[in-house]
């Protein structure tokens, strides 16, 4: 959140007055946990008990998640790379689940007079719930506004970064630190084995454009787009170290229900094969997170490698890209590029992989979901 008064008209981020870090939110202490927990399942008539069991967690952490420490952080590295280069425009924080609340820094942000507002959701990838659920909510807060009187401000998503250099190029040096960090006699046989969260499969095959509605696309982005990083980051491990290493893209973090098809394989069952068929070793590389939030501490520091020293078999985990200086420029470079093509310029998009920038406004019926709910920051968006 921010005190700032209003930037000067114009300049190059124009017609923005403000950026919205977006995230999921998490609790910051034991008593947070449960509540934090419901709000995250809100309408799904999970029992209290059950979200108890589920934030055991949580609880082995102290009840802490690390994910709004590091959005502090994010944060910190937005506004310094925002002042290094000139950029005066104020940045704010706002979460889905947990304070600070989205609808309640929306609100802050109007009565700031702030009018259009540029948002960066943490997390890179198209699907139902990294994309459109964040823009749902953020329908909902406006709604909210709109209901007390507030005239709502208009808020612009910013594209979908999986393959921004400033986000691909801290992860691939991450993949080198980690190799380097494993046995010697391991490396040059090692797996790459990419991670991220697993979804339903109906939901990964409707993630991106589909339908009669859209720009283009087909469907199935979510998978597509971790291919293509992947396959970028495996290229770059193997041009500086001389080493074509087999990789794959595996999931973590499933909360379904057993009788409903989720995205495999699990990372653990993986490493279990890997280390059956005579792998030499691994490195985790979780390319579907920003951070090392909840389900990289649990899902791959404590469930995967435990798994891995159970089997004897040498594992390091790749770092997510957090705060990186590197992302941060990324970020103001995704608001430069948004601010000239809404004022009409020409725009050049940095992009790597076979992919091609993202995207700026998500088309109609883009990532549904089961139900239709309104949703901003969109071609069928009610606060255009």
């Amino acid at each position: 959140m921010s005190d700032q008064l209003l930037p000067p008209s114009g300049g190059p981020a124009a017609p923005y007055d403000a950026l919205l870090l977006l995230s999921f939110g998490g609790p910051e202490g034991p008593d947070d946990v449960v509540p934090f927990l419901e709000n995250v399942t809100r309408g799904r008539g999970i029992p209290r008990e059950r979200l108890k069991e589920v934030g055991q967690h949580y609880f082995g952490f102290g009840g802490v998640s690390p994910i709004n420490g590091q959005n502090r952080e994010l944060l910190d590295a937005l506004r310094k790379d925002f002042a290094e280069h000139g950029l005066d425009l104020p940045v704010y924080w706002g979460n889905r689940n947990w304070a600070p609340y989205l609808t309640d820094v929306l609100r802050e942000m109007a009565s700031d007079g702030r009018r259009r507002i540029a948002v960066l959701a943490t997390s890179a990838y198209a699907s139902y719930s990294g994309c459109r659920q964040y823009r749902e909510n953020l329908a909902d807060a406006l709604a909210v506004l709109a209901g007390e009187g507030v005239e709502p401000p208009r808020v612009d998503k910013l594209r979908h970064y999986f393959n921004h250099p400033g986000f691909v190029r801290p992860m691939i040096d991450g993949v080198l630190a980690s190799l380097a960090s494993l046995p010697q006699e391991a490396r040059a046989g090692a797996h790459l084995v990419f991670t991220t969260h697993s979804i339903p499969t109906a939901a990964a095959d409707a993630s991106g454009p589909v339908g009669e509605h859209t720009t283009g696309g087909e469907g199935g982005a979510y998978v597509r787009q971790h291919l293509d990083v992947a396959g970028v980051i495996a290229d770059a491990v193997r041009a500086e170290t001389g080493l074509g290493l087999p990789w794959e893209l595996v999931y973590q973090s499933r909360s379904g229900a057993p009788h409903i098809p989720w995205l495999e394989p699990d990372v653990c069952d993986h490493l279990e094969a890997l280390h059956g068929a005579g792998a030499a070793g691994a490195v985790m590389v979780p390319i579907g997170f920003v951070s090392d939030h909840m389900e990289v501490l649990y899902d791959l520091d404590t469930e995967a490698l435990a798994k891995a020293a159970e089997l004897g078999f040498p594992v390091a985990r790749s770092a997510t890209v957090g705060a990186d200086p590197r992302f941060a420029a990324a970020v103001r470079e995704l608001l430069l590029e948004r601010a000239s093509a809404e004022r009409g310029l020409p725009v050049e998009r940095c992009a790597v992989g076979l992919l091609g920038a993202s995207h700026d406004v998500c088309a109609v019926g883009c990532c549904p979901a089961r139900a239709p709910r309104p949703a901003a920051a969109g071609a069928d968006s009610p606060y255009a």
